[in-house]
């Protein structure tokens, strides 16, 4: 299982947010690519790098920190937030990521989402499927968080599996920045009626146990974001885990 450090940037700056919530924003670095070398230098590999001011605007913003980060160090970048047309891809794998993240644009423009897939690659977009927790096993959210779908999360990653998804990254909103533990109900249900599905376990990590836990359950990485800044966590526990797979 892959470990995926996120940075959620604003301003140019490293960020959390809770529940998506932008007036709960903490800034934890001025500087993102500090951050990232911290990661680069623990052994990680890979970097979930969100747009925050994109997601609100709707289009990319903060490219320029993606350059940055992507030129100054070896670290493979999936990056999202606001990636709403064709330039907006464009300028994203120009300014260094490997892969992109597609939310809110594959359930209100399924049209260009499926073409990106059909352009790029499988390999190179990733369907975020954003939800809140309902009895149906969640509601897909879109805009930043800011609204909900009628959609049903397994239905809806299912038809884009159907479509030539490979890779989801699925954060369950109630949990994100809460540290109270991931959804491993969900995912498991998730992975056990869609498969094959490369599944990233994304919202609520808050303890390094809980790392075994998803891999047993088939998660393909795990995205961490305030358990590493909170120091509930360790970039030695995960340099550890990593060097141990």
């Amino acid at each position: 299982m892959r470990i995926i450090p996120a940075i959620d940037i604003i301003d140019g700056k490293c960020v959390r947010l809770t529940k998506g919530d932008y007036n709960t924003k903490k800034i934890y670095n001025e500087n993102p690519l500090e951050v990232a070398k911290e990661f680069e230098a623990s052994g990680i590999e890979y970097l979930h790098v969100v747009d925050l001011d994109g997601a609100k605007a709707s289009e990319i913003i903060n490219y320029k920190t993606l350059e940055q980060i992507a030129s100054k160090t070896n670290l493979k970048i999936d990056f999202g937030g606001g990636l709403k047309s064709d330039k907006d891809l464009e300028i994203a794998f120009n300014s260094g990521a490997n892969q992109i993240t597609g939310g809110s644009i594959a359930v209100k423009n399924p049209t260009i989402f499926e073409s990106w897939i059909s352009k790029y690659g499988s390999d190179k977009i990733i369907l975020g499927a954003d939800f809140y927790p309902d009895n149906s096993g969640g509601k897909i959210a879109t805009n930043g968080w800011q609204e909900e779908s009628s959609l049903a999360l397994i239905p809806f990653v299912k038809e884009y599996q159907n479509k030539g998804i490979q890779y989801v990254i699925c954060t369950d909103i109630s949990k994100d920045g809460m540290l109270q533990g991931p959804s491993f109900n969900v995912y498991s249900e998730l992975l056990s009626k869609v498969n094959p599905l490369k599944l990233i376990a994304s919202g609520g990590i808050s303890t390094f146990d809980e790392l075994p836990k998803l891999a047993e359950n088939g998660c393909e990485g795990v995205i961490i974001g305030k358990a590493i800044y909170e120091n509930k966590i360790s970039l030695k526990q995960l340099e550890n885990f990593i060097l141990n797979k």
